[in-house]
């Protein structure tokens, strides 16, 4: 019996080896074509004599609409330096830069901290096609610029992504290898449009180990917005669903208009809460989302302590 499966095993191997290149052909080839519309929804948005940031979003590559919006940005900056640095990728299946480097070439970085991610990336045709960078790394405050620089990045860059559901807000304060035009950082939706508030920074917090919920991390868009000011920013808005905001550096930031919290805030739809098996809860609405993580701590940065988030949305 042993030797009979390794006969039909051997003899399997051809067919599954041609079947697989196929699907990797019959992906490539899907991509190719929505890359194609990406530029085909980009000519159109800079024919448009109606366009704004907010209304000119699209999906390629990104999760929701960023694409779109990043596209919007850029044609208005044609002397944006084409680098990028990107980390909290996953697998790079949805990413906010994956379209720019596919499409227009731009040359970057990735990081995440699963290798088995990275190392699929780097399986990719897209990798060895483009200048492209990855690094398998946990990410902290403490090694951040170190990562950066190791890579050979530095001074200006095009675009900063920073996506790592937890310590966001507190990398970012500390990036000081680079001097990116554009920064979009994952806002947690659930602080609301007021406080300045951030979960406590742990160089080891990771979402589903601080709370089974995973709606716990990251900071409120206010927070990144006084952040942002600080380091010589400006807030010009968010994606369709209100989990990524868009920043512009001051130098460049006369070319588009600047907004408040309190102006664009919606409520997130997505009802990603899980129980304590990781299984999907489907929660809906915010008031009711809020409740499964009012006991936990954030920094209020208005009280410089730390508090419950249930005390700090009752102020």
């Amino acid at each position: 019996m042993r030797l009979f499966k390794k006969i039909i095993s051997k003899l399997m191997r051809p067919f599954l080896r041609e079947v697989i290149e196929k699907q990797y052909q019959l992906i490539e080839k899907i991509e190719n074509f929505h890359i194609s519309l990406g530029e085909l929804q980009s000519r159109l948005n800079v024919n448009s004599e109606n366009r704004t940031f907010l209304n000119s979003g699209f999906k390629v590559f990104s999760q929701w609409d960023e694409d779109g919006l990043i596209d919007y940005i850029i044609n208005r900056i044609p002397e944006i330096p084409k680098t990028f640095i990107e980390f909290g990728v996953e697998n790079y299946s949805e990413s906010n830069t994956r379209y720019l480097m596919m499409s227009r070439h731009w040359e970057g970085m990735v990081i995440d901290g699963s290798k088995s991610n990275i190392e699929y990336i780097r399986r990719q045709n897209y990798f060895w096609q483009n200048s492209l960078r990855a690094v398998n790394a946990f990410i902290t405050k403490d090694n951040i610029n170190s990562l950066i620089k190791d890579q050979g990045f530095s001074g200006n860059i095009g675009i900063l992504s920073v996506d790592i559901d937890g310590n966001d807000y507190w990398v970012w304060e500390q990036i000081d290898s680079v001097s990116p035009v554009l920064v979009i950082t994952e806002i947690n939706n659930l602080f609301g449009a007021e406080k300045k508030i951030s979960i406590p920074y742990d160089s080891g917090f990771q979402r589903f180990h601080a709370h089974y919920s995973g709606l716990y991390y990251g900071a409120s868009l206010p927070a990144f917005i006084d952040l942002a000011n600080r380091k010589g920013y400006k807030f010009i808005g968010r994606n369709n669903i209100c989990n990524n905001a868009f920043f512009i550096r001051n130098d460049f930031a006369e070319r588009f208009s600047e907004c408040s919290a309190l102006e664009v805030y919606l409520p997130n739809p997505a009802r990603e809460s899980r129980n304590e098996k990781r299984e999907l809860t489907y929660v809906t609405g915010i008031s009711n989302q809020i409740k499964i993580i009012l006991d936990l701590p954030v920094f209020n940065f208005e009280t410089n302590s730390i508090e419950k988030i249930g005390s700090v949305l009752k102020k």
